[in-house]
């Protein structure tokens, strides 16, 4: 069973889904691949892992948490999932390449794969995504679009 409920954040809505296991989806509104609600999903605020979701993803627009305690549970490949983690690994307030994040996820020379599956991070913000960035250091492709990357970047560089 997927269950789901409404985020407000400073960048925008959001969409949280859950599972029994964890977080399956943070997803900013009318963001590049949002899933839309399905028919099969129960709108439950109250349900564990979407009242802790919501209270971790305020403390860290309120400035308050660097990093996530949630537990995740994400769907995709192997080669998805093992890009996730990578990403899930660079610190707060810090960037990496995709030529990088490819390497650290045990793919090197798979940037642009890497790219592809950054893209399809189900779970944005938590998994910061946001913190990928062109070989050059420029801001490039963030599927909830380039003004949140740049705010979230800043929001981290503030603190």
């Amino acid at each position: 069973m997927r269950y789901y409920d409404r985020f407000q954040s400073p960048q925008g809505g959001m969409l949280l889904l859950a599972s029994d296991e964890g977080l399956a989806g943070v997803f900013f509104d009318r963001q590049k691949y949002h899933p839309g609600k399905q028919a099969d999903w129960k709108l439950h605020p109250e349900h564990k892992v979407l009242r802790q979701a919501k209270r971790e993803l305020a403390e860290y627009f309120a400035g308050k948490r660097k990093r996530f305690d949630i537990a995740l549970a994400p769907k995709g490949t192997a080669f998805q999932r093992s890009v996730w983690k990578a990403i899930a690994s660079v610190g707060f307030g810090e960037t990496i390449s995709y030529g990088e994040l490819a390497r650290r996820a045990g793919h090197p020379g798979s940037a642009r794969a890497a790219g592809a599956a950054t893209g399809r991070n189900p779970i944005g913000i938590i998994v910061p995504c946001h913190r990928i960035m062109g070989a050059n250091g420029s801001l490039t492709g963030y599927a909830g679009g380039l003004e949140r990357k740049r705010g979230l970047l800043a929001l981290e560089r503030a603190r």
